[in-house]
């Protein structure tokens, strides 16, 4: 039988500590969560190990849903960077794991997700340990403008494009929004913040992720 503890901390110390993590508040987060509830009894064993985990995928052809690898994660949460009185829109919310993170350094998540069932397991999961999520369904690329304008909007995998669809979602003095940005087989993690009438961007490091649905690149009309 796996000893989850044990392998919880050797993914703190071996994947997110190396990788230049250094926000305790995070470490702690990291070390507190069970990764392996939010995996999948199949996959449990795999909870901690140093690569995105398949939760989902929906028909033949679908492209499959994961949890972004730890480091990954942790990298762009300590990138944004997340503060305790933030709102935080964690678009993409999947089975729940970066909501859980978000809720322990944030005041509330609302946590976005357009797969009816994939939001039906972030409620089961979270229920007891993260008190201030909210998960709400609705299509990635329109946000949750109800509770709008946020701190913090948190993509939980790449998109092939700038996500403006969710620039107009931050608060406008000082709003980060962090994501995945390029196509495969790797792209940048950024970090855009809101300020001045504008939003600006910079890369932080560069990072693979599964892409999300709604933010491929428009096809282009070839003659």
């Amino acid at each position: 039988m796996t000893d989850f503890a044990a392998a919880r901390r050797m993914m703190v110390d071996g994947q997110v500590r190396t990788g230049g993590v250094t926000d305790l508040r995070i470490i702690g987060a990291m070390l507190e969560l069970p990764r392996e509830r939010f995996v999948g009894e199949a996959n449990a064993d795999l909870a901690y190990l140093d690569f995105d985990i398949e939760v989902a995928r929906n028909g033949a052809g679908a492209r499959p849903r994961r949890l972004l690898k730890p480091m990954v994660l942790a990298r762009m949460l300590q990138a944004a960077p997340v503060r305790a009185e933030d709102r935080v829109l964690d678009v993409g919310c999947a089975t729940g794991y970066s909501s859980a993170l978000l809720a322990r350094l944030a005041r509330r998540v609302v946590a976005l997700e357009e797969d009816p069932a994939l939001a039906a397991r972030a409620r089961a999961n979270l229920a007891g340990i993260a008190e201030n999520v909210t998960v709400v369904i609705g299509p990635l690329p329109q946000g949750a403008a109800a509770d709008a304008p946020y701190d913090v909007i948190f993509l939980n995998g790449a998109s092939e494009v700038e996500p403006r669809s969710l620039f107009g979602q931050l608060d406008p003095d000082g709003g980060r929004l962090v994501a995945v940005v390029g196509g495969a087989p790797i792209g940048r993690a950024m970090v855009y913040r809101a300020g001045a009438g504008k939003v600006s961007g910079w890369p932080v490091f560069d990072a693979a992720a599964g892409l999300l649905p709604g933010f491929a690149a428009p096809a282009e009309f070839v003659f």
